[in-house]
């Protein structure tokens, strides 16, 4: 399968699990984002008092609204329509866009924002690395990159610790889930490179833990355009 095909079936997963992962979040049902990466990813935002954020693969919509009640200017770009759709609904003034990695990738919006949050929303590998590549043109001048992520040495299990595609999994999600989608495994290694390799100088590594567990529930890296 090639890394087109792995693509496609990440964004079709996502149009197939549209509804269920709107309710899961809106009723909190997933527990390390209720016990951990939600409130881990809005730190590291505020952390670098962005006055205006794009949530890139903004889901539903759940971080744009938060930041909004902190006074941020939030602007959000997903590229399934449901969830785009549920956003806008659950928050009409908001600022929403569908729009897919690829064409985004091509001719970046003629905007830009002083912080750009990625939450567990980067699944690719050629694809990501032209993303990333994209993404200090929507950066203000000294603007930051936060990515949050399944963390490597946590999410690799048993297979090597080597770049690659892995099979998807909604292990943990009630059986509305369905037709989970491939996603590309990364080493911490190849996470730094990929920063530094398109311009921006990684500046904090966090791993937030898990309370019951003791272990990363998630790995955050906050990179600075160089």
């Amino acid at each position: 399968m090639t890394d087109d095909d792995c693509e496609k079936l990440i964004l079709s997963s996502w149009q197939t699990n549209a509804e269920p992962w709107i309710a899961a979040v809106r009723e909190a049902r997933i527990e390390s984002r209720r016990l951990v990466t939600d409130r881990a990813m809005l730190a590291a935002i505020e952390a670098r008092r962005p006055r205006s954020v794009l949530d890139l693969g903004c889901g539903e919509g759940w971080l744009c609204r938060a930041l909004q009640r902190l006074g941020i200017r939030a602007w959000g770009v997903d590229a399934t329509a449901r969830l785009v759709e549920a956003a806008k609904a659950a928050d009409p003034a908001g600022d929403y866009q569908c729009l897919d990695y690829a064409a985004f990738s091509q001719q970046p919006p003629e905007r830009q924002v002083d912080l750009v949050a990625c939450n567990f929303s980067l699944f690719g590998a050629e694809e990501l690395e032209r993303l990333t590549a994209s993404l200090p043109r929507v950066l203000n001048r000294g603007g930051h990159l936060v990515i949050q992520t399944l963390h490597p040495h946590v999410a690799c299990g048993d297979a090597p610790y080597a770049d690659g595609w892995r099979e998807g999994s909604w292990a943990g999600f009630d059986a509305t889930f369905r037709d989970p989608a491939p996603w590309y495994f990364r080493t911490l290694e190849s996470w730094v490179a990929l920063l530094n390799d398109n311009g921006l100088r990684l500046e904090v590594l966090g791993e937030p833990l898990h309370p019951d567990t003791g272990k990363p529930a998630s790995l955050l890296l906050a990179a600075r355009v160089a």
